[in-house]
């Protein structure tokens, strides 16, 4: 099996390399090469929107085949991370791209189509010291600070999600609601390229849930209509987590939307 190298940055050898004792390596090549790149975008090599060094090069780099560097790309373009462009190359993917910025709004109209855009109203960003719950999901200390922001997506009108998210605070200093609200384009595009924190996987649990009186305040239905709750902890690189969402979404118009692969 070749070895993989790298002559520009510390990646000159597969992760599950050996090791201790000199353990071989089991892991198939492609996916070797495939976290020698994710460590070059952590790193911040690459950034969202530049186009990372062609196939031929990465595999001159890495000492692999261009099959090997397609394999490990393919999958990475598969996860969103990566997008290629017919004529152009490749490029680090980015959630100002139209592709990506539904990726984790998976809220469509009754009756089908492209995601609507929605308009937002921040009604809340503070800095409180983490609750229980959200430090342990965000791996933080107890009682290290977090960023809480309150807001709304509402369509003609009318609101339809209210989420409250949570943020460490030592990733997301300087972050206001005005600053949020001045932002033309996705949250996750202002994270992404004010603050240099990807999302680039989340975990979500949706359960059905009646509306108590605050929210159903906030969202202008009866206390006790049903409401879809979807908690998501989202992901960055090195499987970090970087944000707790809990959202309220009102489907008498929408329907939540998934693919199984």
């Amino acid at each position: 099996m070749p070895q993989s190298a790298s002559s520009s940055m510390p990646m000159n050898a597969p992760p599950d390399s050996a090791g201790d004792g000199g353990a071989p390596s089991f892991s198939p090549l492609y996916q070797q090469i495939k976290a020698l790149i994710m460590r070059g975008l952590q790193a911040g090599e690459w950034k969202p929107g530049e186009a990372i060094p062609s196939e031929l090069e990465l595999a001159a780099r890495f000492r692999v085949s261009q099959g090997t560097v397609r394999k490990a790309i393919d999958e990475l373009a598969a996860e969103n991370l990566l997008v290629r462009r017919q004529g152009k190359g490749t490029f680090v993917a980015t959630h100002s791209e139209q592709k990506i910025q539904y990726r984790f709004l998976r809220l469509q109209p009754e009756g089908g189509g492209e995601p609507v855009p929605m308009q937002r109203q921040f009604l809340d960003c503070r800095r409180i010291p983490a609750p229980a719950d959200v430090a342990r999901a965000l791996a933080l200390r107890a009682g290290e600070m977090t960023v809480e922001v309150r807001r709304t997506l509402s369509q003609n009108g009318r609101p339809i999600v209210l989420d409250d998210i949570w943020l460490p605070a030592s990733l997301f200093k300087g972050l206001t609601a005005q600053r949020m609200g001045d932002y033309k384009g996705p949250l996750y595009g202002l994270f992404e390229s004010e603050f240099g924190v990807r999302m680039i996987r989340a975990e979500e649990k949706i359960r059905a849930v009646a509306a108590d009186g605050e929210v159903a305040g906030v969202l202008g239905v009866d206390a006790g209509s049903p409401l879809l709750s979807v908690e998501r902890l989202s992901f960055t690189y090195g499987d970090k987590p970087v944000e707790l969402r809990r959202g309220f979404y009102n489907t008498s118009t929408h329907h939540y939307r998934n693919e199984l692969n």
